[in-house]
């Protein structure tokens, strides 16, 4: 009998390697680091509809940061990022290349393939078909809303073949029970037991007693730690809870059924689901790569509807593609211009909580965040416009001391095809060069 790769018996151990997985280094089951020197993971994080970046007019962009490398300015709509920008790297004149520009298909199109018309594998799959390979789960795609209204095609972002890209998950229930191996969803196959009342973490726990009398003090704190925040998301997915804070059971939502998930009054709980579930796999190493795509290009999103932030109007339907035709300037009067600015700010927002998730997990010498990289990305810079160049783009985490945040890189029209060579280097792939402008990979992250 062939035996069996470690991405198979994985898989086959089930929610058992999902929990315990982070602390198989402990016991010297975990891969080799090679002292560190490259990044754990990476992930994408997309949103829709580009930023209102350089007008029509010519005025500044009210996202890009503004300076010198070391001395500079981040635009109102990053403010989300500002107690995180030492963790973050800038740019200005990253460039997708001329042809298609104008287009949101175009853009989407080339965001991870680096290639005119998506006629290339994506980034995030070469990287994942690499040094991604022997996780259980080589490449993770989850989406919000990311197949509203039937999506298809180039609305989505990921290709692992040149020209044909692939439908993210957006059932956050679904995906952990994919990840976890327990069904979310009341009125499945349970045996008499409601899935509402019973959890993944349970059914392990006599492992876990197990492996703590094998592992030190600091490694059995963390990994308490590591349960306990993966039964909150476990409760956040059935139950709609809100993130920390004070909860009872009159607050207490239905899951996330499959109306739900397009009801765009939910769809920041999605998100956020969408979000720790990620965190959680990669954090349980079941995954090295993975891509969480916020809906989809020229979106019909109402983020009017987001209740509890300064976009709600419940009179008013104001959709992401809609608003981010704004008009040729930046005018404050302008309910389109007061919206996208509202929803940009909301999105960049969205990418420092997720940081802030990675940051507050403990991970060898550091946190998550030191040993990741993360990317926030779109596939245009200013919506009105729809040009591909000084693209919004941000990269977070440190990828295990590959990246040093706290600067502004100005690029000079450099392809961006280099940025993501640059990436997958830093993830210990062997890629000199990425995208059909053959640009080297981008040095001095």
């Amino acid at each position: 009998m062939p035996a069996l790769t470690r991405r198979q018996l994985l898989r086959r151990l089930g929610p058992t390697a999902a929990v315990a997985l982070p602390f198989f280094e402990a016991l010297g089951g975990r891969r080799s680091h090679a002292a560190d020197s490259f990044a754990d993971r990476i992930l994408f994080l997309y949103f829709p509809d580009g930023v209102a970046g350089t007008s029509q007019d010519g005025e500044p962009s009210l996202w890009h940061a503004a300076g010198s490398e070391h001395d500079f300015v981040l635009g109102p709509q990053l403010a989300p990022l500002e107690p995180l920008r030492d963790h973050c790297l800038f740019f200005r004149g990253l460039s997708m290349g001329p042809t298609d520009s104008g287009s949101h298909p175009g853009g989407a199109k080339k965001l991870l393939t680096a290639t005119d018309g998506g006629a290339g594998t994506s980034i995030d799959h070469v990287i994942a078909n690499g040094v991604g390979a022997d996780a259980p789960w080589k490449h993770l795609y989850l989406g919000a809303a990311a197949t509203a209204d039937g999506a298809s095609g180039d609305k989505h972002i990921s290709y692992p073949t040149p020209g044909i890209s692939i439908t993210p998950q957006d059932d956050p229930n679904a995906a952990f029970e994919l990840l976890f191996g327990v069904p979310m969803r009341p009125g499945g196959d349970q045996g008499g037991v409601d899935p509402l009342a019973v959890s993944v973490i349970d059914g392990v726990l006599d492992d876990m007693d197990r492996l703590r009398t094998r592992i030190g003090d600091v490694e059995a704190k963390k990994l308490d730690l590591h349960l306990e925040s993966l039964r909150e998301v476990e409760k956040r997915i059935k139950h709609g809870a809100p993130r920390g804070g004070d909860c009872s059971a009159s607050r207490v939502e239905p899951d996330l059924g499959p109306a739900d998930l397009f009801d765009p009054g939910r769809f920041p709980e999605v998100l956020r689901a969408q979000l720790d579930l990620m965190v959680e796999a990669m954090a349980c190493g079941l995954t090295r790569v993975g891509v969480v795509q916020a809906s989809h290009h020229t979106s019909d999103l109402v983020m009017s509807r987001f209740p509890g932030t300064p976009m709600f109007d419940p009179s008013f339907d104001m959709r992401s593609h809609q608003a981010s035709h704004y008009g040729a300037h930046h005018d404050p009067t302008h309910a389109e211009f007061v919206a996208y600015v509202e929803q940009r700010t909301w999105f960049a927002q969205q990418f420092a909580d997720l940081l802030d998730a990675l940051a507050s997990r403990p991970e060898r010498d550091g946190t998550m965040l030191d040993h990741s990289i993360v990317v926030l990305c779109t596939e245009v810079c200013d919506g009105n416009t729809h040009l591909h160049e000084d693209m919004p783009f941000v990269v977070a985490g440190g990828a295990s001391g590959r990246i040093h945040g706290g600067r502004l890189l100005q690029l000079d029209g450099l392809r961006h095809g280099a940025l993501w060579a640059a990436l997958a280097q830093a993830m210990g792939a062997d890629l000199a060069s990425f995208g059909d402008a053959g640009t080297p990979a981008l040095n001095g992250l």
